[in-house]
């Protein structure tokens, strides 16, 4: 159980690590707050953050925050804490996400089996990095897939791994939502407001830097998003993407508040051990963005749960590390 408050090094570091997770646009849609006495960290959503044109639910926001989630509890299992968590615990603050109590370690052989398999993971939390590059056209093996697989069931969702009929329906719905939002100047909003050019890549704190763009997609069926549009960016150069891409598509039992965090806890479990296996991986909600887009992204065999994200994976570059805000603007202390 809790025992004597934590140090501001300690908390410091934990939330470090948190705030290392993906999240849409890298918005960093998460503020935290250390309740010093009952040495507990709470995960609230940053709403200033969200993104009205295209998750106006909140969905997307929240996956971005149970990536974080997922990496905090990474981390404190690393320190040598229990970390203990409880989704949504107050009905009546529906930004408040999540509260994660930081025990001390314990007799109890399953949850000590459970933070060994959290720390484990920690070498990955700052070598994982979105990749818009080509991967190599080479077949993940199936022992690694089922690892993948089972990362996602530990955190209860579903991983699959696309057939070719699925994938392509997969890669139709990326390019109709492209084609809809080339076609709405409004859904460019969010992404306009988080892309960083020219100067302003070099000091941004949050958003995506024309540097993690990526080069052009010259060919190739790869989702990759083209953030840069129709704005040039120098020396980005353009080149051939994988005909045949991996593709994953992330699925939970349910959608809502608590699903899409679970979503985001079992989504970054899977890409912390992609991570550790040598594995570039990339990410795409963009066809998942209304709830009738996601029924259609569900696999034509199987057609059950709710598509939540599409991974690439693959064996190619990781892609540079994107800017993070720095601790003391998203940490509050009681």
């Amino acid at each position: 159980m809790a025992s004597s408050p934590l140090d501001e090094k300690t908390v410091t570091a934990l939330v470090t690590d948190a705030v290392k997770a993906p999240s849409m646009h890298n918005a960093q849609p998460w503020r935290f707050r250390h309740l010093a006495a009952r040495r507990v960290l709470r995960l609230c959503a940053d709403l200033e953050r969200a993104m009205p044109r295209t998750d106006p639910d909140h969905r997307a926001l929240h996956i971005g925050c149970g990536a974080a989630l997922f990496n905090l509890r990474v981390s404190a299992a690393h320190a040598g804490f229990a970390p203990v968590t409880t989704l949504l615990p107050d009905p009546a603050e529906p930004a408040l996400l999540a509260e994660v109590r930081l025990d001390e370690p314990g007799g109890d052989a399953r949850a000590a089996a459970e933070a060994a398999g959290l720390a484990r993971l920690h070498p990955a939390i700052r070598r994982r990095h979105t990749s818009r590059h080509p991967f190599a056209d080479k077949e993940i093996p199936e022992d690694l897939r089922n690892a993948l697989r089972d990362a996602a069931a530990r955190e209860g969702a579903d991983l699959l791994f696309a057939g070719p009929w699925h994938a392509d329906t997969l890669l139709d719905l990326v390019r109709d939502a492209e084609s809809r939002d080339a076609l709405d100047p409004a859904a460019r909003e969010d992404l306009l407001r988080w892309t960083r050019l020219g100067a302003d890549a070099d000091v941004a704190v949050d958003g995506v830097p024309e540097y993690a763009f990526g080069p052009g997609k010259r060919g190739g069926r790869a989702p990759v998003r083209d953030f840069a549009g129709r704005r040039p960016v120098a020396d980005r150069g353009s080149t051939a993407f994988e005909e045949v891409p991996q593709l994953a598509a992330l699925s939970t039992r349910g959608d809502g508040p608590e699903a899409w965090l679970r979503a985001g806890q079992a989504l970054q479990r899977v890409l912390l051990e992609a991570t550790l296996a040598d594995l570039a991986t990339s990410l795409t909600s963009h066809a998942l963005e209304t709830p009738a887009l996601r029924l259609l992204a569900r696999d034509p065999a199987s057609g059950t749960g709710d598509v939540q994200m599409v991974l690439r994976l693959g064996y190619g570059p990781r892609g540079p590390a994107t800017p993070r805000r720095p601790v003391r603007d998203v940490l509050d202390t009681e």
